[in-house]
């Protein structure tokens, strides 16, 4: 037996494995790749292996990093079955389609540029059409529920805690007379999300594939949470400003407006006025996904946590709240554009890649008195992660925008287990994982972890590159190989792109903090110091140019 990495390999995104057995082939989760341009390239490129000869596919979740390339494996062949949760299924169902409508409306906007400019169109990566035919291949897998595959293969979803119908997938492998057992650990939630049931621990495993989002740091663990959200809220509304909170329709940000409802008792003044000031305020949860997805919800109150069942059971309603207002339509977004002020809008996607998200950052990230909440992982490259990083500008569909608004992250809302709570699922098995890899997260978060597991608990750990082989059946688990993207060449060019692309960046930077000097009249020792920087940097640029035109 033996496993390919093909997906969230050394990044948070594109999730994509491929288990090969003497008699079988089977892939774990196909997601989109989200960020920098060296990765979303992964997303047209050809999949390394071929779809028609997958066996079936085990879904771990319905997010887009995990669930995004379906519609494309099923346009290129793939019939086989996708095993999931009935969650997973029902949200697939609407999140899947509304992803082919965006990649069609991005393409769109993308030839019109390309006829301006004589080129040809390009196509879609798929449709929301090709996504619509792929539902035909999901099968349901209730919980804890042992089904028998094939005769030598059954698997196990256990509740990852991550969103709804998310799943930790025990796999047993019989080979040649012998068992294996591997564990695929999903997306891990934390263990206090509202709404969301506690990680499944899991009893034994020979290897652990374990996602690693925070594997070097734990989030600040804020009991007022809530109160921080209300805080935040509360000070932007008084100022006239929108709080724009980047975020799928339904989870994450029910989960916060459930933990502050909950709170609601407090008796404390101030976070009385805050919660009446925020409860008053109109609420705009901007999607079309946002009612379909909220039904999901409630067609699914049995894997939520006890608590709400018990709520819902006693007639209260945790996934509403006052003066709540749902924009389907895109002349209702586009109002919101012109006409919103003192309002919470909560919009996808939760990178602020693709969907009415950037609209609404273009209208409100110049603006002094809006607040941009982020309360979700943000990964490297996406306009996201930009903000949060400190960006001074950014573009937005071709347009350079000033950020002035306040930027603020609620780590605590994280739906990812961090530090501590991956150690500590690792430290659940009775019976520990003989070996670990680490995927879905960045390098620097790997190694670090990697190097925290074997210290604590003296197992092997790989870090698997994309198109790295790994064989199960050897005692030393140790990589047999690696396959190569045809577009290799390409992806090395990209990042230098990158490169330069941020190096272009933090001169625009240099060049802002130069013109505010300019007021500030700092000693001319500094500056003089900071010139001849320049002009070595200027040197070595030069340097680099007239060598690649020499070849």
């Amino acid at each position: 037996m033996k496993i390919t990495f093909f997906g969230a390999t050394r990044t948070v995104t594109g999730s994509n494995m491929l288990v090969e057995t003497n008699n079988t082939k089977f892939i774990i989760d196909c997601g989109l790749y989200q960020g920098q341009d060296k990765e979303t390239l992964l997303n047209i490129d050809e999949f390394m292996f071929s779809p028609t000869e997958i066996d079936f596919m085990l879904l771990t979740h319905a997010h887009i990093d995990h669930s995004g390339r379906i519609p494309k494996l099923y346009k290129e062949g793939y019939r086989g079955p996708i095993y999931a949760t009935k969650a997973t299924c029902d949200l697939c169902s609407i999140m899947l389609p509304d992803s082919g409508y965006i990649q069609e409306s991005e393409i769109e906007w993308l030839n019109r540029k390309r006829m301006r400019e004589g080129k040809h169109p390009v196509e879609p990566l798929y449709t929301a059409q090709d996504a619509i035919d792929s539902q035909v291949l999901f099968e349901k897998i209730n919980y804890d529920e042992t089904v028998q595959l094939t005769p030598e293969i059954k698997v196990r979803y256990r509740d990852a805690g991550h969103m709804l119908g998310s799943s930790i997938i025990e796999v047993w492998v019989t080979e040649d007379g012998k068992e294996q057992k591997i564990v695929f650990s999903g997306d891990l939630g934390n263990n206090d999300i509202p709404l969301l049931r506690e990680p499944t621990m899991i009893q034994d495993a020979d290897i652990l594939v374990l996602e690693s989002t925070y594997g070097n740091r734990d989030h600040l663990r804020k009991e007022n949470k809530a109160e921080e959200f209300l805080q935040i809220v509360s000070k932007t509304l008084e100022n006239g400003g929108n709080v724009i909170i980047p975020s799928f329709a339904v989870g994450r940000t029910q989960e916060i407006l459930y933990e502050i409802q909950k709170s609601k008792q407090s008796e404390d003044p101030e976070f009385r006025r805050e919660f009446d000031e925020v409860m008053e305020a109109p609420v705009y949860v901007d999607s079309p996904l946002a009612i379909s997805a909220t039904e999901i919800f409630l067609k699914n109150l049995d894997i939520l946590d006890e608590e709400v069942q018990k709520d819902i059971k006693e007639g209260k309603k945790p996934l509403d709240f006052p003066d709540l207002r749902f924009t389907p339509t895109v002349e209702e977004s586009r109002y919101l554009n012109e006409n919103a002020n003192k309002s919470i809008i909560i919009s996808a996607s939760g990178m602020c890649e693709v969907g009415r998200i950037k609209h609404h950052l273009k209208h409100n990230l110049w603006r002094h008195d809006s607040t941009i909440l982020f309360v979700g992982y943000q990964a490297v490259g996406t306009l996201g992660r930009k903000i949060v990083d400190g960006a001074k500008y950014v573009k937005i569909f071709g347009e350079e925008i000033g950020i002035n608004a306040n930027i603020k992250y609620i780590e605590a809302f994280s739906g990812h287990a961090d530090r501590t709570g991956l150690l500590n699922f690792i430290l659940s098995f009775k019976k520990k994982p003989k070996h670990i890899f680490l995927v879905h997260g960045e390098e620097e978060a790997q190694m670090s972890l990697s190097q925290e597991i074997e210290d604590r608990f003296g197992i092997g750990v790989d870090i698997p590159y994309r198109g790295d082989v790994f064989d199960l059946s050897d005692s030393r688990f140790a990589k047999t190989g690696e396959i190569k993207s045809p577009n290799e060449y390409k992806f090395i060019r990209l990042e230098v792109l990158e490169r330069l692309e941020t190096l272009k960046e933090e001169l625009e930077d240099m060049t802002a903090i130069i013109k505010e000097d300019l007021k500030k009249e700092t000693k001319d020792k500094t500056i003089n110091a900071l010139t001849e920087k320049i002009k070595e940097l200027e040197k070595q640029i030069v340097s680099i140019v007239d060598n690649q035109d020499t070849k």
